[in-house]
């Protein structure tokens, strides 16, 4: 009996110690299970932060609205997420690339600040420091100079009308020249009012848009691409050029038809240059010798 009890005992304890080793190894898999989700789950969530990362990046905005001329100082500028497909070409995403630079545009709150936006400031302003990239500055004579110049400043936006003599073919067949009115380019930025220029200049503490003396001179300098200003030299030596002002919130540009006499005509008196047909009317020849008679009567004759 004693070598059976011990036995059971024996049994018995082995038991014991193999539940404890089950309960162990099954806590150690439940342990390296749990360590195994979330290590997936943090892989998962890594990789998805790595794709957004990958399709956003930072870019410098304007915090308020900056005029032309203004320099760029850090309360005047944040940093944005965006996503990437909404970058702008040439958009800055450091402070320190364009830090004390000019604004040679307008920039709007919320607007992106690109390297086509700004310059470099060296002292006293000229024309090369504010006008846009990708532009050129040309000085036009303007007709209407005298009735605009107390009302428009550099740094506004214009449409330039021009108003030549365009050749046209006659029913004849001749060529006569007819003038005509038409807007040549619009929302056009105005770098100089005559004598006028805008002048950005840095100080320790201010910035300031200083234009230089006024001259009382019929010309206007506007910023344009190159061929645009090819037409706007060839438009001049032919006729005159008329500036015609625009609202600043007012960025849109259309079609305009071309003004000679026969679109006014036609203005005044929409039925200008319709054909009156005359009512149909039937209509005899009676010939009496050598003379000829046309009788003509109607239905209710």
């Amino acid at each position: 009996m004693p070598i059976r009890l011990q036995k059971q005992q024996v049994i018995l304890i082995i038991g014991i110690v193999l539940a404890l080793l089950s309960v162990f190894m099954f806590q150690v898999y439940l342990n390296q299970e749990r360590i195994r989700v979330e290590k997936q789950a943090t892989d998962k969530a890594n990789e998805k932060l790595a794709q957004i990362q990958a399709n956003q990046t930072t870019v410098l905005v304007a915090k308020t609205n900056i005029s032309m001329g203004t320099v760029l100082e850090p309360d005047i500028l944040d940093s944005q997420i965006i996503d990437t497909q909404s970058k702008e070409p040439r958009a800055v995403n450091s402070l320190a690339r364009i830090s004390g630079m000019i604004a040679t545009m307008p920039i709007a709150k919320g607007e992106q600040i690109t390297l086509d936006k700004v310059t470099h400031a060296r002292g006293a302003s000229g024309l090369a420091e504010i006008t846009p990239a990708g532009k050129r500055a040309i000085t036009v004579s303007v007709a209407n100079y005298a009735s605009i110049v107390n009302m428009i400043k550099p740094g506004d936006y214009a449409d330039i009308i021009a108003i030549v003599a365009l050749p046209v073919q006659t029913a004849g067949g001749k060529i006569e020249r007819q003038e005509s009115a038409f807007p040549l380019f619009q929302n056009v930025l105005l770098l100089a009012v005559g004598g006028q220029t805008v002048s950005a200049l840095k100080s320790e503490d201010s910035r300031y848009l200083k234009p230089t003396d006024k001259k009382d001179s019929p010309y206007v300098t506007i910023a344009l691409t190159p061929q645009e200003a090819n037409l706007i030299a060839f438009v001049q030596e032919q006729g005159k050029i008329q500036l015609v002002t625009r609202s600043p919130l007012d960025t849109r540009t259309e079609a305009v038809a071309p003004a000679t006499w026969e679109t006014l005509f036609m203005h005044i008196n929409p039925d200008y240059g319709k054909r009156i047909e005359e009512p149909h009317r039937d209509s005899v020849e009676i010939y009496r010798g050598l003379d000829k008679e046309v009788v003509v009567y109607s239905d209710s004759q």
